[in-house]
């Protein structure tokens, strides 16, 4: 049963979740640096998050099953699982300096590099270890990236959001750049659901839409609804409100698309790592 097979992989989709949130809101702490006026705290506090959240993923590197026992990951290479667990852990150690560097007064974004390449590093083993061959793993490294700058992003402009509930003075360009951001990549998920779907990528390779009406089908709809078409229309009324000012209820929509936006991630890692199925 579809249900049974993702529950089954319950420790790939904690792992999804827990770096992307690391990985995409340490890239929204290098886009504050570089593109905003975003206070030290706020990006201080969002790059402490970042080493938490990849400290829990390194962590749950202990809970994976093992390729040789797990039937749902026959594509795993386990060459790489040595090299993804130590670069999640040195992730973790450099954005915790990093978040201490911004704290101390550093705003260059040179600050931010050294952790911002042991993401990247991270984002390439996995897509090797569950890519199954070179343009698998090509095309497992943009959804693991998408899924981390929507996941982690939605997640750096809930707190951005919160950050003017206390500080009402803050320019509202930051959280107008972020939210504009945040509903580019939900756009571009969209763009590559169609694209996935129709063409069958992914594992399982069920071309021809046939992942819209097979035994997975519940799970893909709600991965387009849920996780994708809903956030991209409250994305697009955060950056309405944002730009009005509106702090509050900007905050209040992010919120929303912090559950929606998770969800399509938890979806989308589970047909993955259970069916095969790149959405």
């Amino acid at each position: 049963m579809p249900a049974t097979q993702i529950a089954a992989n319950l420790a790939f989709i904690n792992w999804t979740v827990l770096t992307g949130l690391a990985i995409g809101s340490f890239g929204a702490v290098v886009v504050g640096l570089l593109r905003t006026s975003a206070t030290r705290g706020y990006l201080g506090f969002v790059a402490f998050t970042a080493s938490i959240f990849a400290g829990l993923a390194w962590l749950s590197e202990g809970g994976l099953p093992n390729p040789a026992v797990s039937d749902s990951m026959g594509i795993w290479d386990p060459a790489w699982s040595g090299p993804r667990a130590i670069g999640l852990g040195i992730f973790a150690i450099l954005a915790l300096g990093t978040s201490i560097a911004i704290f101390r007064g550093a705003r260059s974004v040179r600050a931010a590099a050294p952790a911002a390449a042991g993401a990247g590093f991270v984002l390439v083993a996995a897509s090797a270890s569950w890519g199954g061959s070179t343009p698998g793993s090509l095309l497992l490294f943009v959804q693991l990236a998408l899924l981390a700058a929507a996941t982690g992003g939605v997640w750096a402009a809930m707190i951005l959001g919160h950050w003017y509930l206390v500080t009402p003075k803050l320019p509202e360009a930051p959280l107008v750049l972020f939210s504009r951001l945040l509903m580019a990549v939900v756009a571009v998920q969209l763009v590559l659901f169609v694209a996935w779907v129709a063409t069958g990528a992914g594992p399982a390779g069920l071309a021809g839409l046939g992942a819209l009406s097979g035994s997975w089908a519940l799970f893909v709809w709600l991965r387009l609804v849920v996780g994708i078409v809903f956030p991209l229309i409250v994305s697009w009324a955060a950056v309405q409100t944002a730009r009005s000012r509106s702090m509050e209820s900007a905050t209040g929509l992010l919120y929303i698309n912090v559950g929606t936006i998770a969800a399509g991630t938890i979806l989308a890692a589970g047909l993955y790592f259970g069916a095969g199925l790149l959405v």
